[in-house]
């Protein structure tokens, strides 16, 4: 070797090249909305049955009668709700939620790997290794083993299915196809500039509400809220790989949406996205803060014949009237959810700087960090939004009689 000359870059064994061509800074967006979507599972499937629980059962008749018997309890202990809050989860169902999610996410990597080495797209690579550009593995393997993924994905759709309702495999295989379209085919629409529409439908609304359905077995609105910011995180993290990309896209044809807003316009729709995640987090400690499912006691208790002494029916309409004042304080807790995003300051800042290719090799790694910090944060405070070591009151729970 000439001295002073750079050195070459080591070459990655067998495994290492596999896991590298995977692109692992890219796995949050397969993760979060997982994590998200269980977390909206605990908070909505807690809220809905909160109210059930201050049924008892008359020890002669039998019936059930909404009461304050004297062993009334204060119920404050954090393992028992951890506990409780632990059984409500399908556990299977949301590992194989998680596996489908990241068999996609890969899947969708190595056919793009596929796709864009046999086009050429990677001859000039700045980011990540290329399988398939860099000559390490042959073409066909890289889409056999893109083919494998989408496979696995499609076999726990499948069980998924069978356990909820079979119209998930038709949600499935159109995103397993959307996977496969991105860059394969006669007509891929991510060189049409439609890349972010399908990480923002498919690593936001369908994952996020998709594992809310798994769990549930239906779809509350707020669901909805929650996954637009997922769906934005993901959409940054796209746009920060393309937009590093711009230059070696352009001369290879892949007109991207970085490509076709150009270099200076394209940043904004990073910072867009960004600033998307913010108001999505502050809608959605909104939806939960101003909206209640619980019914009203007399109103549940004149369609479920419940017997309930008047004096302690106003004392529970009393009560709950509190609660549901208060409640809009605690999903604060969703808010938790911005912390996450102040590392990207900085990103930002190189973000909008004129700096292009490979100046922006830190902006894809950061923004995978920072969608994995924001998400399980946000996940975090759905999930304490209803923890009673944080209730502005206490909870009262009652014991079946």
């Amino acid at each position: 070797m000439t001295p002073g000359a750079p050195e070459a870059p080591a070459v990655p064994g067998k495994v290492e090249r596999w896991y590298l061509g995977a692109r692992p800074k890219t796995l949050p967006a397969a993760v979060v909305p997982v994590v998200v979507g269980m977390a909206l599972a605990m908070t909505i499937g807690h809220r809905r049955s909160a109210f059930y629980g201050w049924v008892g059962y008359a020890p002669l008749s039998g019936k059930p009668v909404l009461h304050l018997p004297p062993t009334t309890t204060l119920w404050i202990h954090w393992p028992n709700w951890l506990q409780r809050e632990l059984l409500q989860i399908n556990w299977v169902n949301l590992a194989l939620t998680a596996l489908l999610a990241l068999a996609l996410q890969v899947g969708v990597n190595y056919a793009n790997d596929y796709s864009d080495g046999i086009k050429g797209t990677d001859e000039v690579r700045v980011g990540p290794l290329r399988l398939v550009g860099s000559g390490l593995v042959p073409a066909r393997t890289v889409k056999l083993a893109a083919f494998g993924a989408f496979g696995v994905a499609g076999l726990c759709g499948l069980y998924l299915a069978s356990q909820t309702s079979w119209w998930l495999v038709l949600v499935g295989a159109i995103a397993i196809l959307s996977a496969w379209g991105y860059t394969g085919g006669p007509k891929p629409y991510g060189y049409l500039g439609l890349g972010e529409l399908f990480v923002f439908l498919f690593f936001g609304l369908v994952a996020t509400v998709g594992t809310v359905y798994i769990q549930l077995g239906w779809i509350p609105w707020q669901a909805w809220i929650a996954a637009v910011p997922v769906g934005l995180l993901a959409c940054a993290l796209l746009e920060g790989n393309n937009l590093r990309d711009v230059t070696g896209d352009t001369a290879a044809g892949k007109k991207t949406l970085a490509v076709r807003l150009g270099r200076a316009r394209a940043s904004w729709l990073y910072l867009g996205a960004i600033i998307g995640v913010v108001l999505g987090i502050i809608a959605t400690a909104v939806a939960f803060g101003t909206s209640e499912v619980q019914p009203g006691f007399a109103a549940y208790a004149h369609h479920s014949g419940l017997e309930i002494p008047r004096r302690n029916l106003h004392l529970l309409e009393f009560l709950q009237s509190f609660f549901n004042v208060h409640y809009g304080w605690r999903a604060c807790w969703v808010l938790l959810g911005l912390l996450g995003l102040i590392g990207l300051l900085k990103i930002i800042k190189l973000v909008r700087s004129p700096a292009e290719g490979r100046a922006l090799l830190p902006v894809l790694g950061a923004t995978g960090k920072a969608q994995l910090r924001t998400g399980l944060l946000f996940a975090l405070g759905l999930i304490l939004m209803h923890c009673p070591l944080f209730f502005d009151g206490w909870t009262l729970t009652y014991p079946r009689l």
